[in-house]
């Protein structure tokens, strides 16, 4: 068969259902076999949309996600999403095509060596310079995006595609997972939290990769240790679950750092260094950590485990809580750091002031979405207080880009999300200058009758950068923008619009565009003085319990 028929007979044999991107000249060839093969080609407007899509796609299922492009900008155009999948973990895999393999040694028309460039921001990439080769690559690139959760890339030039070979996808078979913990390693472990004083979980994003919250959960109603996630662990186990004290990822001293600084012992589940280095929350390294984890920790100096218990997460909390032989009271020091979160998220119910807080922005929309529904968060000052405020009560249902941490993330994933999972209602959240870099995508979202609600925090400010300024010169400088007329912008794309004019209009308003189905856009002004308000109540207030 054409390496092209045969590669795409690989992808389908690897369970793709979908790739996401934009084809080019040098790529007609794969998307001919595409459009013969029962997998779903969905053309975007931006390769950085289309990895973003499959970066979703990989959170969403634990599947690798597929993006494509064709070579040169089209490949250069995807290392933002490819990135983003990297530092957080999103199994995905990048196809990108290329020039004939005999004008890659010269100065050719856009060719630029992509497989060099992309080991940057792979774990493992490769290019296919026969078409014997490609049941291997494929198989290979797919299992490492899986197993070691990230990205990784295969370059495919015009000329390989279009030779015949006589090859076969690689037979695909399921192997069990093999667990092989030390007994004892778990009863040290056991009894290392049994003597602690203060233990603490700090549950991260392995948790869900591992679809290990389950376990996590009983763990803690098991042993009655407290619990507090990263910004990506958030619903390892639900906000109103009283061992919950809520998620930590701000630079600022917290008021959940008053829990860590009162930890004697930190029981690390699921936890990646990118997430939140642990100077933060270990400063004078005298902590004891146990490590839990599919993989070896990333060492530093304040991060040294006692204990490593690698291998599935899931399974290591079981074992552990075999071992467990005790309930620990959670101690009133930690009660009252989830009294203190618990109450700043109730406080702004009633603020009806306008423009809105972010708070009770964020209080509303939580009111309109049911326990299940998925959030998905831009980059910008807001996904702070998604990270500290927004309560999460399932597994996978609220997503930040934060490894890379990345504007431009929310509309591609929210697309990607209707699709994956179209029995939820998706909200995605973004700023006014996150949500213009990638708002083509608005036509993709259109033309795919996708049904979710972006909600736009509108200052006209790069307000996350202004945040940061005011509190490290008390000056600001290159952070103002004009937006356009979002609501006008959104009905040339197909989409429906609506400007808010007061704080009681969210709301009711959500709520109609969540039960009308479509694409929305709601315009929300938001009072981001409450950002340096913020860090002067946590640094005037610390650890006051």
């Amino acid at each position: 068969m054409k390496a092209s028929d045969l590669f795409v007979k690989c992808l389908e044999n690897e369970g793709v259902e979908y790739i996401f991107g934009v084809p080019g000249e040098e790529t007609i060839d794969l998307t001919e076999s595409l459009r013969k093969s029962k997998i779903r080609f969905i053309p975007t407007r931006h390769e950085q949309g289309a990895a973003f899509m499959a970066d979703m796609y990989g959170r969403l299922t634990h599947k690798p996600g597929v993006c494509l492009a064709t070579l040169g900008p089209g490949a250069t155009n995807l290392i933002t999403g490819i990135a983003d999948a990297q530092l957080d973990r999103a199994p995905l895999v990048a196809i990108t095509g290329q020039s004939a393999l005999e004008k890659t040694h010269k100065e050719s028309h856009q060719y630029i060596d992509i497989v060099t460039a992309f080991k940057q921001f792979t774990t493992w990439n490769s290019k296919v310079t026969r078409p014997d080769f490609i049941p291997e690559i494929v198989h290979k690139a797919f299992d490492i995006a899986a197993d070691r959760p990230g990205a990784t890339h295969i370059e495919l030039p015009e000329d390989v595609a279009k030779e015949e070979t006589s090859k076969e996808p690689i037979s695909k078979k399921a192997y069990p997972h093999i667990c092989l913990l030390d007994e004892n390693e778990l009863k040290k472990a056991a009894e290392m939290i049994k003597r602690s004083s203060m233990p603490i979980i700090l549950a991260g994003n392995g948790v869900f990769r591992e679809d290990a919250a389950s376990e996590l959960s009983r763990l803690v109603q098991f042993t009655g240790l407290p619990v507090v996630s990263t910004f990506m662990g958030k619903g390892a186990i639900p906000a109103d679950d009283c061992h919950y004290l809520g998620s930590m990822g701000i630079k600022d001293h917290d008021h959940i750092m008053c829990g860590f600084e009162m930890a004697d012992l930190v029981i690390c589940v699921g936890f990646d260094y990118v997430e939140y280095t642990p100077k933060f929350w270990n400063p004078d390294k005298s902590k004891k950590i146990i490590h839990i984890h599919t993989d070896l920790p990333e060492i530093d100096e304040t991060y040294i485990p006692d204990i490593l218990l690698v291998g599935s997460i899931r399974q290591t909390l079981f074992n552990l809580r075999q071992q467990c032989d005790f309930e620990k009271e959670m101690h009133e020091r930690f009660q009252k750091v989830r009294s203190r979160m618990k109450a700043e998220i109730e406080d702004y119910t009633e603020d009806m002031s306008f423009p809105m807080k972010p708070q009770k922005i964020l209080s509303d929309v939580r009111d309109t979405m049911d326990r299940g529904d998925i959030l998905i968060s831009d980059v910008g000052a807001h996904k702070l207080w998604i990270g500290r405020l927004f309560p999460a009560y399932e597994p996978n249902t609220v997503f930040i880009s934060n490894g890379l941490a990345t504007m431009g993330f929310a509309l591609p994933g929210a697309i990607a999300a209707s699709i994956i999972k179209p029995e939820k209602k998706v909200v995605a959240i973004a700023g006014d200058g996150g949500f213009l870099m990638n708002l083509q995508d608005l036509e993709t979202a259109v033309r795919l009758d996708c049904n979710f609600v972006v909600v736009i925090f509108d200052d006209s400010k790069y307000g996350l950068i202004e945040w940061h300024e005011k509190k490290a010169f008390n000056e600001t400088m290159g952070i103002d923008f004009t937006n356009p007329d979002f609501v006008k912008l959104a009905e040339s794309f197909g989409a429906k619009g609506v400007k808010l004019e007061s704080a009681e209009e969210l709301k009711p308003k959500l709520a109609e565009a969540l039960e009308a189905g479509g694409v929305w856009l709601l315009d929300v002004p938001v009072d981001y003085s409450e950002n340096i308000k913020l860090t002067e109540k946590l640094k005037n207030n610390f650890c006051e319990l």
